[in-house]
Formats: structure tokens, sequence, C-alpha cells
């Protein structure tokens, strides 16, 4: 019977760890984190964040804080699912996203991406702007731009939005806004984890399709507390 490695709080996201290294009671749930499982059957640790004063939690994960064999291994997963996809350039979701998606251009032989951002330069048109919020920081007011040179790189082109993690769709939703008003629509989306699935009704309403042209390195589910402390999925 495997056992669960010794680890501290700075060893989240740090290593790709192989298939069934992390084990719990079926009774006992999770306590120390959440071991997110790849397409390979290979687990990556992540933080539990209690949400709605206990009532549920989630699985985290902040790429930028990841090691680099993680951030590597996260984008080589995702750049082999989206190959079929046929994706002609990549735009990349700040801030978070932006990891992911300048690696996953790279596994997929791209010579750039585009980013968007949240820091207006004085050369920008706002109204190539949209508000955003997203689940780690709902509090923040901030408008998502592209920089208006980089609009011709899309047209024409097959589109694929990454960001680190899909969550309640909000962060997707202003990058589809956005790119709506260059006369865009991205053919797929393409995210390190998807995290629970509230993000699918949101999605089918405001871009019918393209819920099911979703791609990820990995799920996690929303989490339900049990008696001896731990989580364990809903």
């Amino acid at each position: 019977m495997p056992t669960t490695p010794r680890f501290t709080d700075t060893d989240f996201w740090q290593r790709i760890e192989p298939a069934g290294t992390y084990t719990v009671p079926p009774d006992q749930g999770h306590i120390h984190g959440y071991p997110a499982t790849l397409s390979d059957g290979r687990q990556l640790l992540l933080p539990i964040r209690e949400r709605d004063n206990g009532r549920f939690a989630l699985a985290s994960l902040i790429i930028n804080q990841a090691s680099f064999d993680v951030v590597d291994t996260l984008a080589a997963d995702l750049a082999g699912k989206l190959r079929g996809e046929h994706p002609d350039i990549i735009v990349g979701l700040p801030t978070l996203g932006l990891t992911l998606a300048e690696a996953t251009a790279r596994k997929l032989g791209h010579s750039r991406y585009v980013p968007l951002g949240t820091s207006r330069k004085f050369w920008y048109n706002e109204d190539l702007s949209v508000p955003m919020s997203s689940i780690t920081s709902p509090d923040s007011q901030k408008r998502l731009y592209i920089d208006p040179r980089l609009v011709g790189l899309l047209h024409g082109q097959r589109i694929c939005v990454i960001d680190d993690v899909i969550s309640t769709g909000s962060s997707v939703l202003a990058a589809l806004k956005l790119l709506a008003r260059t006369g865009i629509a991205p053919d797929c989306l393409g995210f390190a984890m998807c995290q629970s699935t509230l993000w699918c009704e949101s999605l089918a309403t405001a871009s019918p399709g393209l819920e099911t042209r979703v791609f990820s390195a990995f799920d996690t589910p929303r989490l339900k507390p049990v008696a001896k402390g731990g989580w364990l999925p809903e």
C-alpha cells in the first residue's frame, strides 16, 4: 500500500508525482491537500481553499508559483490535447494565464502568442476593453485590454484562449466580449485546471457550443466537508 509522502506548505505545485502517490481513507477525506490527476495518472498536490465559511472548498492552483517542471508538464499535456484543434495562435489571459499561454504556445511550435492585459498603456483604445473579475480576486476592479497593434494577428486565424484555471467562467467571458469587439470568436479554450463545473452553464449561454471545446490538463471537483475534518468530492 503506497504511503503519502511528508510535505510542507511550500511543496504545493512543485512536483509531479507517480500515480497512486497520494491516498486517502474514504471516510476521512483529504486533509492536507487535494491530489489532482493528470491524463497519464500522475498526480499534482494542490492546497484546499475553504469557501462560504467552510460549507465547501476548492482545490487551488497558482501556476506562477509552480516549479518550472510542473509548468512545463502542464503545458505539454495541454498542447497535446489542443493539437487536434489546430490553433494558429494562442491568446493568453492575465495574470496567471500568461504563464501557461506562453509555455503552451512554445509546445505547439508557435513563434509568439497574444497576451491580453489589465494595465492600460497610453496608446490603447478604451473601446477595446471590458470589465473583468475572477474568483480569486472578486473585489478587484479591473479592465481587460488588447493592444490595438495585435488585433491584426487574429483575423482569419484559428484562436485558442488560454487561462490557468476556469471556475465560474467570468474571466473567460470577459475575454469573449473583448474579442467580439474586434469581430473575433475563439475556436477553443485551454486551461491547466477546470475547477468544478460551475462555468459550464455560463459559457454555454454566452457562446453555445464553445463549452464542448474546452481542454484542460486536469479537472478538480467542488469539495464537501466530512466528519473527520477532511474533504471529499461532492
